[in-house]
């Protein structure tokens, strides 16, 4: 295999959305699995991907480990991992 050939394979996209371990804000509040409430403007870690980025697990410092399936669309990406 050519340098050229191992440098394509090598090469990455951009990715088209939120991926696991990207910083996330989201937009509206949301309850957690607990019920607490997470409100809009919290930062956050994407720690699981449904549908192909339809809606993320979103895991939030307070309350400790908290964790909230959100919709792509209550999201706003911070940053990438």
């Amino acid at each position: 295999m050519s340098v050229e050939a191992l440098y394509l394979l090598r090469k990455t996209e951009p990715r088209p959305g939120p991926q696991d371990l990207d910083s996330v804000v989201v937009t509206a509040d949301v309850l957690t699995d607990d019920g607490d409430a997470v409100p809009a403007g919290t930062e956050g870690t994407i720690v699981g991907v449904y549908g192909d980025g339809a809606a993320f697990v979103v895991e939030f410092i307070e309350p400790l480990g908290a964790l909230a399936n959100v919709a792509a669309d209550g999201l706003r990406l911070v940053e990438r991992a």
